[in-house]
């Protein structure tokens, strides 16, 4: 796989902290100036797994390396038509495995499949985009100032409910460009 490749996420570092980019050599670091630390999530997807009663394997390191270059969740048919190499019954039990450990979290969706990314606490707080009409789902920042109204309003929720550690993930609804073309849909609308 090579030296460890720098990451520069896809985003300024005064959007968001958040460093989603491939995996390759397993590192990945926040960009430059970004509040999140340089992690190896090699070393953290072994460590998880190893404390599951699980083992890093070769596999699970190429889920791992295709879900960071996807940039946004993924279906098992996705990663199929993909090339990956590996056989469908071996990436069900990867990422269930995976999935157990909390390096990888499934995403549940109105389609047929489930659907795939790294680990919240690997990639950043993100939201969704999901295409009512096909499932095609993709990671979207909310604005710091959305997000502070969304805190402030969870707190007050969750203390009213007894609850306590609230917090939110928002999948928002409509078509993506290629049904709304299809559909005659209006993708124009702010």
């Amino acid at each position: 796989m090579g030296g460890r490749a720098a990451c520069y996420g896809r985003r300024s570092a005064a959007r968001s902290p958040r460093p989603r980019c491939p995996v390759r050599g397993g590192a990945i670091r926040a960009p430059a100036g970004a509040t999140r630390m340089s992690f190896d999530i090699d070393a953290t997807a072994t460590a998880r797994l190893r404390s599951a009663g699980q083992r890093y394997t070769t596999q699970r390191r190429r889920l791992i390396e295709l879900l960071a270059d996807a940039g946004s969740p993924v279906s098992i048919p996705d990663i199929l038509a993909g090339g990956s190499g590996l056989k469908q019954s071996s990436i069900y039990r990867n990422l269930a495995a995976l999935e157990q450990a909390g390096v990888v979290r499934r995403l549940v969706t109105d389609e047929e499949f489930g659907r795939y990314e790294l680990a919240e606490d690997l990639i950043g707080h993100h939201h969704h985009l999901v295409c009512s009409r096909c499932g095609k789902m993709r990671d979207v920042d909310a604005p710091e100032e959305l997000e502070r109204t969304l805190e402030k309003a969870l707190d007050r929720i969750a203390k009213r409910a007894g609850f306590a550690r609230v917090s939110h993930r928002l999948e928002l609804l409509g078509l993506c460009a290629g049904c709304a073309a299809e559909v005659g849909a209006d993708t124009t609308r702010a």
